[in-house]
């Protein structure tokens, strides 16, 4: 089994978040956890799944920011993410996130020496139309993510064609009041087209396929009370190895809003065959501090 090793970097960050969030003055004008959290890829929505809303809590008067650290652990893998974003009059996000996957099984399996992989994920969302409260319809919002894969040996020996890839998405997004038995319930749909593998970690394309396809994501949750959020995610993956079959993701999550600096996020992940290893589930953690 893997055991996770702490990282200055992200013991750094995860750092910040906390004493930025006590140290932030101002607060944005939404309501609470309508920021979402941040996902694996930086921008706003659950874990694994985007969604149409934007990070922070700014109106369309403000503007804010985030800073989060996420981990993942199964079996066989540890995914650590750092990153942030910014929004600006709730109209446009930008986000950047850097992971890094520790695959030391994959490498004794395969014969080679590194036994991590690290992506930088550049990302920008804009609203389209619709607010996830205040209009009858959902928000819509259109996202773009540029992956650059900085360790290829591994990727490229799997069958990747490419070391960098972009993946584009469109998010709907509604929280409906009192939808589930008196409680509020927030629904999202999310369609990306990509041809990364992992989500890039094992490159972009390969032997089967090395076109963009379109996904479909999902994700949905009970809002408990004003600060406590559960739910479920599914996204679905792309084929394009021969060598690596890759199975949708599933995670079943609670999220935490204690107060408009802080949330955190802890789930059970299902990530079925992960690079020649079966049944990788485990689980998943993320805190992140708005200011």
């Amino acid at each position: 089994m893997t055991v996770f090793r702490w990282t200055p970097s992200l013991l750094g960050v995860l750092l910040c978040v906390l004493s930025g969030s006590v140290l932030a003055q101002s607060e944005g004008s939404r309501l609470l956890a309508t920021g979402a959290a941040a996902s694996l890829e930086g921008a706003s929505g659950g874990g694994i799944v985007p969604m149409a809303v934007l990070s922070g809590y700014g109106t369309r008067e403000e503007q804010g920011g985030t800073l989060f650290g996420s981990l993942v652990q199964t079996d066989d893998y540890a995914l650590s993410v750092i990153g942030g974003s910014w929004s600006w009059h709730n109209r446009l996000e930008v986000s950047l996130a850097r992971q890094r996957l520790s695959h030391q099984p994959l490498s004794e399996r395969l014969g080679v020496a590194p036994s991590s992989i690290e992506q930088r994920i550049f990302g920008a969302k804009v609203r389209l139309v619709g607010d996830l409260i205040y209009t009858p319809w959902p928000q819509v919002s259109l996202g773009v993510q540029h992956k650059q894969n900085e360790d290829f040996f591994v990727p490229a020996a799997a069958g990747a064609r490419d070391d960098s890839g972009t993946d584009v998405y469109l998010s709907a997004t509604k929280l409906v009041l009192a939808g589930l038995a008196g409680r509020n319930l927030l629904l999202n749909a999310t369609a990306r087209s990509t041809k990364a593998n992992q989500l890039g970690l094992v490159g972009f394309g390969g032997d089967l396929n090395n076109e963009a396809e379109w996904m479909a994501e999902v994700s949905a949750g009970v809002f408990l009370n004003r600060h406590w959020l559960v739910g479920a995610e599914y996204r679905q993956k792309p084929d394009n190895l021969s060598f690596i079959l890759e199975d949708d993701w599933r995670t079943a999550f609670v999220g935490w809003f204690p107060n408009k600096q802080v949330s955190l996020v802890a789930a059970w992940v299902d990530l079925g065959e992960v690079a020649t290893f079966p049944d990788q589930t485990g689980w998943y953690l993320s805190l992140e501090g708005s200011f």
